[in-house]
C-alpha cells in the first residue's frame, strides 16, 4: 500500500484546504492501494489543542475524513516518535509546521517530502503514479 503521512492540525490556516484535498485523495485512490495517515500534532503554534477524540470527531464531521487518524504526537526534535524520525532520516526533511507530507511506497521506502505550502493537488501525480504501479503489478500477477 502507498501511504501519505501527514502531521495535521485543526486550527491551522492550512487546515481547510488540506483536509478537503486529503479526503478527496483518499476517496479517489483508497483504501485498498492507498491511505492518508493523519498524525495530529500540537507542536507548531499550538494549533491542535484538543483531545484525540475531539480531533478525530472534528475531522470526521467537518471533512468526512475516512482515513486513519492516530493519537496526537510529536513529529520533530528530541521527542519525535520513531515513525517520524524514520521519515526525517530518510528525506533529510524535518517538519517545521503543520501539514508536512511524506510519500511512502509499498516497501516502506520514503519517496519524497513536501512542506505545508505545497498543496495536495501538486503532489497528487506522485501518489497516483505509485498506486498505478501497484495495480499494474497485481494485474501482471493474475
Amino acid at each position: 500500500q502507498v501511504s501519505l503521512v501527514v502531521n495535521v492540525a485543526s486550527e491551522c490556516g492550512y487546515t481547510d484546504s488540506h483536509y478537503k484535498a486529503l479526503q478527496q485523495l483518499q476517496r479517489d485512490l483508497g483504501p485498498y492501494h492507498f491511505n492518508v495517515l493523519a498524525f495530529p500534532c500540537n507542536q507548531f503554534g499550538q494549533q491542535e489543542p484538543d483531545t484525540n477524540k475531539e480531533i478525530e470527531s472534528f475531522a470526521r464531521k467537518t471533512y468526512g475524513a475516512s482515513f486513519p487518524m492516530f493519537s496526537k504526537i510529536t513529529v520533530s526534535g528530541a521527542g519525535a516518535i520513531p515513525a517520524f524520525k524514520y521519515l526525517i532520516d530518510s528525506t533529510g526533511e524535518e517538519p517545521t509546521w503543520n501539514f508536512w507530507k511524506y510519500l511512502v511506497d509499498p516497501n516502506g521506502k520514503v519517496v519524497k517530502a513536501w512542506d505545508s505550502t505545497v498543496s495536495v493537488e501538486e503532489i497528487r501525480p506522485h501518489v497516483t503514479e505509485l498506486v498505478r504501479k501497484i495495480i499494474l503489478k497485481k494485474k501482471d500477477e493474475l
